[in-house]
Order: structure tokens, then C-alpha cells, then sequence
């Protein structure tokens, strides 16, 4: 295992997966804290004001990719990781353990290196003595100045389509006239900047992927879907959360009835995608990201 100090901290692991790397905090989190070319920007936010910082009671968000626990409440949610983590090498990669906290949820993830990928494997674990409803929430939070683009169902004319094609889900403070939504047949983007509020939007994604588009590459996530199952806020295994600062790029699992000692996991597969900018035009976009699905992104 290769250790290195980054951000103020002594100690983050890395790993490598052809010419792009991916750093995980042991004094805090974990969080993934990098993610992008060697040598190249970071991919993911740093938030300066918490970086080195570990112990104490207060959450702190750090920057980087989190584990949450679903539906977001906030003593669960939010309970903080400021504490040091247990790694143990695995086969072409690391697993990463939390302390048992207050709320006695265990989170774990574990990285592996897939050619040019990393698979991310989410664990939550339930420590406390009686059953609880959870899901797994897997928050990828991007540096600032990109663009998440979402795949949208197929689009067929009426009367070709009849029924539904899919969950659109809005919060509160969510404004349909917001301009950094760019709401097209094919594909929706969500804009990052500097001005605006917060804003959120959710999605019932049966492709099983989105990205995030910054510094002329893409950023790649895969993710489950499971037909049938119980996703949480209204049925969406994907959400998308921004403000001035940052923003997320998120899966959800199905919402899980577990039992003393047991587990619900999320599966995740990162690719970083070289010198792709994506088209202006609605269907050329569509036709662009869909041909970088198939049938896996390759640097």
C-alpha cells in the first residue's frame, strides 16, 4: 500500500489505474479527497477551510467522495467522521472501515483497480439492536465549473408512447426557471457556477450512469438499477445537488430493511474520459454520451 501526505494530511492511500489516481484520507473519513489524471486538476472539490483538520464533534463535509446513510436526516446523515479509518489491502485494492459511531451504522468502501477503472463496493452495516430502514448513498462532490449531463428515457412521439418513461424528482428549493438546467429530449444538463442557490434534482436513471463534464474530460460514474426496487424520494437512484461551491454527483441504493448485523451495499465504477467535451446540440450530446457508454469508456 502506498501511503503519501496530501491536503495537510500525513496520510492518504493511493491508488492507480492507468494514468489516472485516486487518494483516500486515513486520519479522517474516509473521503476520496483526488481523483483525476496524474499530474493533472483534481477532479473533486477541497474545501480549504477543512483539509488536514481531523478529531472533534462537528461534521465536516471535506471535500471529496462520501458514504451516507439514506433518507437524509439530520443526526444520521450528518454524523460526523473526523476520526482515523482501518485499511486493509485486498486484491488490486484497499478496503476502508469507519469506526463505529453514535448511530452504530458501519460504513465501509472498498476500491479496486479495473484496467483503467475503479469499483467502488459501499457498505452500510447495521450495529444497533433492532431493525432499521436505510439505503446507501454514495455523494461524489466535483470541483467547480463543470457540468453534470444525466441521460434521459428514450424519447418516442405520441401517440408511439402511452405510459410514463420515468421519476422526476424536484425539491423545494428547486426552481424549473433555474438557467443552469439545460432540459432536453435526450439529456439534462445541470451547470455548476459561482451565482445561484442551492439546487437539486432527482432521476429514476435506468441507464445506470451520468457524468460530470470539467478541465476537457469527463468524469464517468456507473451505477445500479434494479427494476422494482424501493428507491427512496420517490423512486430515483440518482440525484444531483449543486451550489456556488461545488457539486454532487450521487447514486442511491434501494431502501433496505435490515436486521441486527446486517448489510445493504452500492456498487459504483469511475472512469475518467480524455479530452471529451460534450456537443451543444441536444441529440449530438445524447448520441455522444451514449456511444461512450458502450460499451465502457477507454482512456
Amino acid at each position: 500500500m502506498e501511503v503519501v501526505p496530501y491536503g495537510g494530511w500525513s496520510r492518504c492511500a493511493r491508488l492507480v489505474a492507468g494514468d489516472t489516481e485516486l487518494l483516500v484520507t486515513l486520519e479522517v473519513g474516509p473521503r476520496i479527497i483526488r481523483y483525476g489524471r496524474i499530474g493533472g486538476p483534481n477532479m473533486l472539490v477541497e474545501y480549504t477551510k477543512d483539509m488536514g483538520k481531523t478529531g472533534g464533534d462537528e461534521y465536516r463535509s471535506y471535500g471529496g467522495h462520501r458514504l451516507w446513510v439514506a433518507p437524509e436526516h439530520k443526526v444520521t446523515t450528518y454524523e460526523p467522521d473526523n476520526s482515523p479509518v482501518d485499511v486493509l489491502e485486498v486484491p488490486s485494492g484497499l478496503h476502508f472501515t469507519t469506526p463505529l459511531g453514535r448511530e452504530r451504522i458501519q460504513k465501509q468502501i472498498e476500491i479496486t483497480v479495473d484496467g483503467n477503472a475503479f469499483v467502488l463496493h459501499h457498505t452500510l452495516t447495521n450495529r444497533q439492536d433492532h431493525l432499521i430502514s436505510i439505503a446507501a448513498w454514495s455523494l461524489t462532490v466535483m470541483a467547480t465549473g463543470g457540468t453534470c449531463i444525466i441521460p434521459q428515457a428514450d424519447y418516442f412521439p405520441h401517440p408511439d408512447a402511452l405510459l410514463p418513461a420515468r421519476p422526476l424528482v424536484l425539491w423545494h428549493y428547486t426552481q424549473m426557471q433555474d438557467p443552469r438546467y439545460t432540459w432536453g429530449n435526450h439529456l439534462i444538463r445541470l451547470q455548476q457556477s459561482a451565482t445561484g442557490g442551492p439546487t437539486k434534482l432527482g432521476a429514476l436513471v435506468q441507464q445506470g450512469y451520468a457524468a460530470y463534464a470539467n478541465f476537457g474530460d469527463l468524469f464517468f460514474k456507473r451505477f445500479p438499477f434494479e427494476e422494482g426496487a424501493d428507491y427512496l424520494d420517490y423512486g430515483v437512484n440518482f440525484e444531483t445537488f449543486t451550489r456556488p461551491d461545488m457539486l454532487e454527483v450521487e447514486s442511491v441504493g434501494p431502501r433496505t430493511h435490515l436486521a441486527p448485523g446486517e448489510s445493504t451495499s452500492l456498487r459504483e465504477t469511475w472512469y475518467l474520459v480524455a479530452d471529451q467535451t460534450p456537443p451543444e446540440d441536444d441529440t449530438a450530446a445524447g448520441q455522444w454520451l451514449a456511444g461512450i457508454a458502450r460499451p465502457r469508456p477507454m482512456r
